[in-house]
């Protein structure tokens, strides 16, 4: 089976914000950048060898109206208790503002970040399962 590499790209009203608060926040690191490639600025954050990772842009010549509802999330499995705590820690003190899940089902055993531009994150202290169905 074929694996493939996830990019999450979200348009940010704030490229440098976006960055520190995402790189701070989720102990993420610049993969890659790029400076106006056809108007565009935008710089990549993730892990080395993890197969995903965020790209933000912002164009230089028109403002981005970023428009998330609160229900698109990225969520995040941090099965680990004092891990997942140490994760929320670095969220808020990156600037991200806890909010209550429009789904309260994260509530129940995770939390639920907003950066300014009101994109979502979710870390869920939990361990993933795939309940893939095989027939």
């Amino acid at each position: 089976m074929t694996t493939y590499h996830l990019r999450i790209a979200r348009p940010v009203s704030d490229l440098g914000r976006a960055v520190r608060m995402y790189g701070e926040g989720l102990d993420l690191r610049v993969l890659g950048s790029f400076e106006d490639h056809e108007g565009f600025d935008g710089v990549m954050l993730g892990r080395g060898g993890v197969p995903h990772h965020f790209e933000f842009t912002h164009c230089r010549s028109h403002a981005v109206s970023p428009s998330p509802t609160r229900e698109d999330l990225v969520v995040f499995y941090v099965p680990d208790p004092i891990e997942w705590q140490s994760a929320c820690a670095r969220m808020e003190a990156a600037g991200f503002a806890v909010v209550a899940s429009f789904n309260p089902y994260w509530d129940v055993h995770g939390r639920t970040f907003e950066d300014p531009d009101g994109y979502r994150v979710v870390l869920q202290n939990a361990d993933w399962v795939n309940r893939e169905k095989t027939s």
